[in-house]
């Protein structure tokens, strides 16, 4: 088994260098990691036989694929954490029984929903969670994270959202959170300009979370004209600001299908 006796080697080479932290050589982790992906096809690499699969080659290619997905994290690429991703799934579900638990594997689920919920992919999200326990959803915090995170923007409670940022479970939820904040704020942004003619600059970056510095060059972006520290919004051509809620006629309709509810009971 030369081929294995080589990953194996390979793969102690890349967690001696992943280790390093901060000091680590990126290039060579990049280097390392696609040796070994190389490598690794040659060997029981995401397996799709009915065949008895060794466990030290399953075991050296999840835990590469879970430095790669780490490092794609680092390094902001989100296409490759997701490639990661989708070949990790096969490990953690297919191979739950007959291979040790990774210590990072719930932290990668954790993430693999945050990154799902940061690009606004909701049925993606959830078409993952029910692949989890309900034991893990309920009490595991790296699951509890973002399971947290979308009930809060479902409620519209972004103000939680933001204050989640501080409490994060891994220092990799950040770059996503981030991500997440942006979504969320263009979310915010769009029903500004559906709910007002004009709102003052102050207010703004309050419902918005950002700093009031940085509200002119936001409203840059989103085509926003600033007129006396006030946001005017363009709206399309022919669309008014509705003038208030209709409630004497909501009202009446609502008194009228209660009558026919009454009389039908």
């Amino acid at each position: 088994m030369a081929e294995l006796s080589e990953a194996v080697k390979e793969h102690s080479a890349l967690t001696k260098e992943w280790g390093k932290g901060a000091k680590m050589d990126r290039p060579k982790v990049a280097q390392h990691l696609e040796n070994l992906k190389l490598m690794l096809t040659k060997l029981s690499f995401l397996p799709t036989k009915n065949e008895e699969a060794n466990i030290q080659e399953l075991t050296v290619s999840r835990d590469t694929l879970e430095v790669g997905a780490q490092y794609a994290v680092l390094t902001e690429d989100i296409p490759g954490f997701e490639r990661y991703m989708a070949q990790l799934q096969t490990y953690y579900h297919d191979y739950q029984e007959s291979l040790p638990q990774s210590a990072f594997q719930w932290q990668l689920l954790g993430l693999n929903l945050l990154c799902l919920l940061s690009q606004n992919r909701v049925a993606e999200f959830h078409t993952e969670l029910e692949r989890l326990p309900a034991n893990e959803i309920q009490n595991n915090v790296y699951i509890k994270h973002p399971v947290s995170l979308e009930q809060y923007i479902m409620e519209g409670s972004y103000n939680k959202v933001v204050l989640a940022k501080g409490n994060v479970p891994a220092e990799s939820y950040k770059y996503f959170i981030d991500i997440l904040m942006g979504t969320v704020r263009n979310e915010i942004a769009s029903c500004l300009e559906k709910a007002y003619g004009d709102i003052s600059c102050s207010d703004a970056a309050r419902m918005l979370s950002i700093n009031s510095g940085e509200m002119s060059g936001y409203a840059k972006e989103r085509g926003w004209q600033v007129t006396g520290g006030r946001l005017r919004f363009r709206r399309a051509d022919g669309e008014t600001e509705e003038q208030g809620v209709p409630s004497f006629e909501l009202a009446n309709m609502a008194i009228t299908f209660a009558r026919e509810m009454e009389q039908i009971v």
